[in-house]
């Protein structure tokens, strides 16, 4: 058995450790606050442009876009939107897992599956993998900025109309609740109505008929000037919705840190009080022991 010594510098450090996981929950639960806030305020935009996107694009011509242009997928691009930190449970991993599931069945279906990368854990992750990472941008994921979607979209849609790539997905953490975030997949590139989000389509089966929209100027002209930007808004959003997703996985993760924490600090103080309950025993015995032996 340990010494009680040693059981006291045990109890202290988990104690320490505790204080540590404990404030990293408040900060992480603060912090939740304002990215659940303004994910939720993107959220429909992006919801509605990429709703406005599909009806443009469903009866535009595919062969008049660049970026609309359908043509054999020989080489896949999985954008991987990931947090920049750790201590957040399973989150990134899950992103990571669902992503490899993606590129592997993409090379059994003969193409060849290349990485793009948002957020430092995915690019160390795929950094050891034989994957190639033909972008990579981290250490942005503290302060989301439009800017830094632009500069990411620009990257993807000149590959796009290089034809180094034919077909561009995103990969990402969907916040649904402070318990649940869902790695979730959305096509980019090439862009048709598939662009739709999934809570769009319950959305307009519940409103019943759609609304009729009049464009000025023609929607041609208007796809040419949306295409990019819709690329853009939807990686922003990812990017939103990663970071809410995050906050909330670490807030989780340090509240059940701290909850372990608790229980060994339990367990070693009883282990403590066995432990000095049996030195007290000890000593009992040996002056029992030589009180009998003075009176012999």
């Amino acid at each position: 058995m340990p010494s009680l010594k040693d059981i006291q510098l045990k109890i202290v450090g988990v104690k320490k450790t505790q204080q540590i996981t404990k404030a990293m929950n408040m900060v992480a639960a603060a912090k939740l606050r304002g990215a659940q806030e303004r994910m939720e305020e993107f959220r429909p935009y992006a919801d509605k442009f990429a709703n406005v996107m599909g009806e443009l694009s469903g009866g535009a011509n595919p062969s008049a876009f660049p970026l609309m242009a359908q043509r054999e997928v020989k080489r896949s691009l999985l954008l991987v939107v990931t947090s920049d930190r750790g201590l957040c449970g399973a989150f990134n991993t899950n992103i990571i897992n669902a992503s490899e599931k993606y590129l592997q069945a993409e090379k059994e279906a003969g193409r060849e599956p290349v990485i793009a990368c948002i957020g430092k854990k995915g690019a160390s992750y795929f950094k050891h993998t034989d994957y190639e990472i033909v972008h990579e941008t981290i250490d942005c994921m503290g302060d989301v900025q439009m800017l830094t979607a632009r500069q990411v979209g620009a990257e993807l849609i000149r590959m796009f109309l290089a034809e180094d790539i034919d077909q561009v997905k995103l990969v990402y953490g969907r916040f649904i609740n402070v318990a649940v975030q869902k790695p979730t997949f959305r096509p980019i590139l090439p862009i048709t109505s598939e662009g739709l989000s999934q809570g769009d389509k319950e959305a307009e089966a519940e409103e019943g008929p759609k609304a009729t929209y009049i464009y000025e100027p023609a929607p041609e002209e208007i796809l040419n000037q949306l295409m990019p930007m819709f690329v853009n808004v939807q990686i922003l959003a990812a990017m939103l919705e990663t970071v809410a997703s995050e906050m909330a996985a670490r807030m989780t993760s340090m509240d059940n840190a701290t909850n372990a924490c608790n229980d060994i600090i339990n367990d070693l103080t009883l282990m403590f009080n066995k432990a000095r309950q049996a030195a007290i025993t000890g000593e009992l015995m040996d002056i029992v022991g030589g009180a009998e032996a003075l009176k012999g």
